[in-house]
């Protein structure tokens, strides 16, 4: 246990010591039962309060599962049928048009999709939508001055167009920030109050939240950029602001967040949707929601930037056929890091990375508050964190106090 510790800090030390380096990081690894590994190394902002296990972070697309999860418990009530036009629930959603084109002077031409969009397809980001940060088109729109940015937190903001007709195919966008709202019309409710009484309370996330008060905006780590030379300067005020005050509770990026908390959710997940305080979803949901969820031909692709100044090309696990589950990407193979076939995981924008193994009965996340996207040193240090762990697994050299992870299990890895 000592050595698979001390492996898992030479990490977390080595990619916030070395010459290229991130500014700090927050790293777990969990079992079904409890933590495995927890870790900090670097600083909340270069040149100040070290970084810590309590730190809070823009969870950015790490919200998605949660909003997901929110809408899975609709499902399971019957109050929410993933394939009924989504209009249904947000007739706004009945009101988009298909972009065919946009002409010098930034004038979209549109035509309506051949058919409703659904709730289903929002979850699998089949639906037509994108992202500014890997569409072209969408980042004309925004500096064009016809579709407000993300940023901005106003509802105007998800009112774009579909880049294709709805079912046709995969494109990672900003559909899930719809999910949050059919999750809102359907409850009533506030999507944050939502979460809070029927996920974050028995989950017992108590930092997790789309707002934060002073105590822990004081607590918070500071966006920092890597400039061409590889330097890092703490971010200015736009990026700041990236998930600041909104409008809307934004279901797609908008949550903060601790690691430890995040722990307990992906712990929901290994567990076949119990928590602490009661189940928050059925075993049987758990088990088709987690299932590639794409058909025929439709498959994660490598996503191209539009915005370099927040994100580079990604493409998680090159070259390794990926799904989309309901909340989730999944490996279809065996990833080289040793996470198994079938699991789960994505990332949030500002170099944070976790993963779901329900077959092996581990989670971890890597946490840093860095721009662009894609900084090839916090991903390599994410990489080598996960190899470690996985490594120290299949030596059996990983005893915990409870059996996590038990003897068949481990046989697998």
């Amino acid at each position: 246990m000592r050595e698979f510790r001390d492996a898992c800090d030479a990490v977390l030390q080595s990619v916030t010591e070395d010459s290229l380096r991130v500014p700090g990081v927050v790293a777990m690894v969990t079992g079904r039962d409890g933590i495995l590994y927890s870790g900090a190394a670097g600083e909340r902002r270069i040149g100040g309060e070290e970084m810590a296990e309590d730190t809070v972070f823009a969870l950015s697309a790490a919200t998605q599962p949660i909003t997901a999860t929110a809408a899975l418990q609709c499902v399971e009530e019957g109050l929410l049928e993933l394939d009924a036009p989504a209009r249904e629930y947000v007739p706004e959603l009945g009101e988009l048009s298909v972009l065919e084109g946009i002409d010098a002077r930034g004038v979209a031409r549109l035509r309506p999709p051949k058919t409703d969009l659904t709730t289903r397809q929002l979850l699998l980001h089949t639906a037509g939508f994108g992202s500014a940060l890997f569409s072209d088109d969408y980042r004309r729109l925004v500096d064009a001055g016809v579709l407000p940015s993300l940023a901005s937190g106003r509802l105007a903001a998800l009112q774009a167009p579909l880049l294709f007709d709805p079912g046709t195919r995969w494109e990672y966008g900003i559909g899930i920030n719809w999910v949050g709202l059919i999750v809102e019309a359907i409850r009533g409710k506030r999507l944050g109050e939502v979460l809070r009484t029927r996920l974050f309370d028995p989950l017992e996330m108590r930092e997790t939240s789309f707002a934060r008060g002073p105590e822990r905006r004081a607590r918070s780590a500071v966006f920092h950029r890597r400039e061409a030379d590889g330097s890092l300067i703490p971010a200015g005020e736009e990026e700041d602001n990236l998930f600041g005050a909104s409008e809307i509770d934004m279901g797609g990026h908008g949550l903060f967040g601790t690691v430890p908390d995040y722990m307990r959710f992906i712990r929901m997940w290994l567990n076949d949707g119990a928590g602490p305080q009661g189940r928050v979803l059925r075993a049987d949901t758990v088990g088709w929601a987690v299932r590639n969820g794409l058909r025929g031909e439709v498959g994660v692709h490598r996503l191209r930037s539009a915005m370099p100044s927040l994100s580079c090309d990604v493409d998680l696990f090159p070259g390794l056929k990926k799904g989309w589950a309901y909340p989730f990407m999944r490996n279809e193979k065996r990833a080289l890091t040793g996470r198994a076939a079938g699991s789960l995981g994505w990332a949030g924008l500002a170099n944070s990375f976790y993963w779901i193994d329900r077959r092996t009965g581990i989670g971890g996340y890597w946490a840093t508050q860095l721009l662009p996207f894609g900084d090839p040193v916090s991903y390599i240090g994410a990489q080598d964190f996960e190899a470690t762990v996985y490594h120290y697994l299949k030596r059996r050299m990983l005893q915990p106090p409870q059996p996590a992870l038990p003897e068949r299990l481990l046989d697998r890895v």
